[in-house]
């Protein structure tokens, strides 16, 4: 009886002790995977570091502080602007669908050569996979993007007469574009505000401005299309691209010089800002 006690007490400590550190998605039966984090060479759920907690604010402080970084970025990002080359919407479209895990540097070395070539839907519809491959390579995962351009082309072809639409209902149908191509040939080819691109800089500075808590892009773009007004919606995504490709990088933030700083809680920024604290309103 003794032992059976004893035995029942390191189990419900261990069960306790393992709960807290992580919790199970199923507390019944063998162990489940943490829902925070899992080892799977392990048997014992492990815990994510916790993340810096945000700064408690209102919808209506964070709507005001949101219309101040815009207008802070605005000033220092004049004359921001998307930065793949293009002269068209079809240039842009494909340029777009280039840049996926690329830079716009190396996507605008390729287009260089490659909008010569290339210079209409039919172009690309009726052209040879292997040639295309060769061509687009170095911006990487070139075969499933060549195979991209020519079923986007195809069917701009067959059902758009040619012409890139100009929605985002009929642009998604395309081969290779998602909501996030559709929103930059729109807004910048178009000028008509859909959505905001959300891309790696968007969703970075929007989590550390604590400006969202989400991290998939289509829960981030949807809480900034309600801080922002809609007409500002696609430089929204160029003033944070910028943003963060002259000043807010992602490993070593330059906070001291940067022109948002006081607007700025420094969400999973752990090195000390000199001075006063940013005006966050509860």
């Amino acid at each position: 009886m003794v032992l059976l006690s004893a035995q029942r007490f390191v189990r419900e400590v261990v069960f306790w002790g393992l709960l807290t550190l992580g919790g199970f998605k199923n507390l019944h039966g063998s162990f489940g995977r943490c829902e925070r984090g899992w080892n799977p060479g392990l048997e014992v759920p492990l815990a994510q570091p916790k993340l810096q907690p945000v700064p408690r604010e209102s919808k209506e402080a964070k709507a005001i502080r949101a219309k101040k970084i815009i207008a802070g970025l605005q000033k220092t990002y004049p004359d921001a602007h998307c930065e793949l080359n293009h002269h068209n919407p079809l240039e842009l479209l494909i340029a777009t669908i280039l840049s996926a895990q690329c830079t716009d540097k190396r996507v605008n070395l390729v287009t260089e050569t490659l909008l010569k070539k290339y210079r209409s839907p039919a172009d690309y519809a009726e052209a040879s996979q292997e040639e295309l491959e060769t061509a687009i390579k170095t911006t990487g995962f070139f075969r499933n993007k060549a195979r991209s351009i020519i079923t986007c082309c195809q069917a701009i072809m067959e059902k758009h007469a040619g012409k890139v639409p100009r929605s985002m209902e009929e642009l998604i149908q395309l081969g290779g574009v998602g909501r996030k191509t559709a929103n930059v040939v729109l807004g910048n080819a178009f000028g008509i505000n859909q959505g905001v691109v959300v891309d790696t800089h968007v969703a970075r500075l929007s989590q550390r401005l604590g400006l969202t808590q989400e991290t998939d892009p289509a829960k981030i773009e949807q809480e900034l299309m309600k801080l922002v007004p809609q007409a500002q919606w696609t430089m929204l995504s160029h003033w944070l691209i910028w943003h963060g490709r002259r000043r807010c990088y992602a490993r070593k933030p330059d906070c001291q010089s940067c022109e948002i700083k006081q607007l700025c809680p420094r969400i999973g920024v752990t090195e000390p800002l000199p001075g006063p604290k940013p005006t966050i309103a509860a």
